[in-house]
């Protein structure tokens, strides 16, 4: 398939499910071209970073289910944590579709993130837990239910519920034309578990190669995303940019950098839409030297 050919099965309100964590391998082709269609009021879900705040920025976004969303620091290995400033990490889009009332938010604790895919993915409509417990995370999700342990511990524990998903959205390092997926960087993050959770899912690939071929890349259990969990595949090379895709290639804090002043002001991104979003990405990829 090709990107719009992807977005072309989206319609307004759908929840969207996006992988990747942070500004890694997000499926970045996927998201421009939602960005360039009709498609509104998306109810969207990830581990976020640049893919949420572009979808915020572009009006796309009604409601923001997360766990963070944020921006990698500076390549940097020498700086601490604290010496890293904060707008290097904060996603300066979504931060100001939250603070101004833009979007509606649903937030949730790492953990509980990974539990609604889970649930999802096993079609169970909660899984229990105690993360949450004695925190302000109930508090800001009122709808939030306890349940009591059937067992002679008779627990109390927190309901997570499903995070069912209409479509999710993936990139990986190579796939093959039937829709198994390698990841060949050295974190699956949780792809798999978004396809799982999704109705219908798309992967983006740097490659499409033949299926033979995925010995060579890698070790068995870098295939973690498999043909029963795709409806689709795009071929699309740097389609991961400006995050990063190991070992093909690192985050482009140049490009992130340029992306973040866009949030400046109207008429920065104005240019930058106009200059990185508005063209389909064989253009982009020629813009951004890739």
């Amino acid at each position: 398939m090709t990107e719009d050919e992807v977005v072309g099965e989206l319609v307004d309100g759908m929840t969207v499910g996006i992988g990747g964590w942070g500004s890694r391998r997000k499926p970045m082709s996927l998201v421009r071209a939602i960005v360039r269609s009709p498609v509104r009021d998306l109810t969207v879900v990830a581990y976020g970073g640049p893919d949420v705040g572009l979808l915020c920025a572009a009006g796309k976004v009604k409601k923001v289910v997360f766990a963070f969303v944020a921006l990698d620091g500076p390549a940097a290995p020498s700086l601490s944590p604290s010496a890293i400033p904060a707008s290097a990490l904060l996603e300066p889009h979504f931060r100001s579709a939250r603070q101004s009332g833009a979007i509606e938010v649903s937030e949730l604790d790492e953990g509980m993130f990974l539990l609604g895919l889970q649930a999802a993915a096993w079609r169970v409509p909660f899984l229990p837990t105690r993360v949450g417990l004695g925190s302000d995370v109930p508090r800001i999700n009122p709808d939030l239910q306890t349940v009591r342990s059937p067992y002679e511990d008779g627990e109390e524990l927190l309901a997570v519920p499903a995070l069912t998903l209409d479509v999710a959205l993936v990139h990986m390092n190579r796939a093959d034309v039937g829709g198994n997926g390698q990841y060949l960087g050295i974190d699956p993050y949780f792809d798999d578990l978004f396809c799982m959770a999704a109705e219908r899912r798309f992967l983006s690939c740097e490659r499409i190669v033949p299926t033979e071929d995925f010995a060579k890349g890698g070790p068995p259990q870098s295939l973690r995303i498999n043909r029963l969990m795709t409806d689709g595949v795009v071929e699309s090379r740097g389609g991961a940019h400006f995050t990063s895709c190991l070992p093909d290639y690192d985050r482009d804090d140049a490009f992130q950098q340029e992306y973040t002043a866009s949030a400046k002001g109207p008429d920065e991104w104005q240019a930058f839409k106009g200059k990185y979003l508005d063209v389909g990405h064989d253009d982009y990829r020629k813009v951004v030297g890739l």
